[in-house]
């Protein structure tokens, strides 16, 4: 599978992704994350326009999307932990608004697998009703770090995979 940056000509692809990835939520019983339109097509063109939009790609079609985020502190809702603490305090990389549609199998593993090349500690986070995500995370040794809470006071858990102690 080929990850490649997200351009604003794949937006409607991205949507279609997102919209599948919401139906495979509300199967899976996760009834609340990522409703009332939420990822918005402007979330998604702001991440393309930050260069944070990243396809995931096979048989040269569009099977998956995420934002990925690198940085000092890239991601203020992270600032503070609940129950918990992060692995450590070093630069870290996030990944955000991880969609799978249903033609392919391994959209996270190649997400997670592009972090990783950017950066050895990644943080994530994940509504607790995200049972495949929160199965994921804890398949590839990601360790839960406490709750989190979004823009909209919403809980998230968070986890955190550090492979080397430092960030690349």
């Amino acid at each position: 599978m080929e990850v490649r940056k997200a351009g604003i000509d794949d937006l409607d692809a991205i949507m279609h992704i997102v919209g599948e990835a919401r139906a495979i939520m509300r199967e899976t019983g996760n009834m609340t994350q990522w409703s009332n339109g939420y990822p918005s097509r402007e979330v998604i063109a702001e991440d393309i326009a930050d260069g944070q939009a990243f396809l995931c790609v096979e048989n040269r079609e569009t099977v998956g999307y995420f934002c990925f985020v690198a940085g000092q502190d890239p991601e203020p809702t992270y600032a503070v932990i609940a129950d918990g603490k992060w692995l450590n305090d070093l630069p870290y990389g996030v990944i955000h608004r991880l969609a799978s549609g249903r033609k392919a199998k391994g959209i996270a593993h190649s997400a997670f697998e592009f972090a990783f090349s950017k950066t050895d500690n990644v943080r994530v986070d994940t509504h607790a009703d995200n049972l495949p995500m929160r199965n994921f995370l804890l398949k590839n040794v990601f360790s839960h770090c406490g709750t989190i809470y979004v823009n909209d006071g919403s809980p998230r858990d968070a986890f955190q995979k550090a492979i080397s102690g430092s960030a690349k």
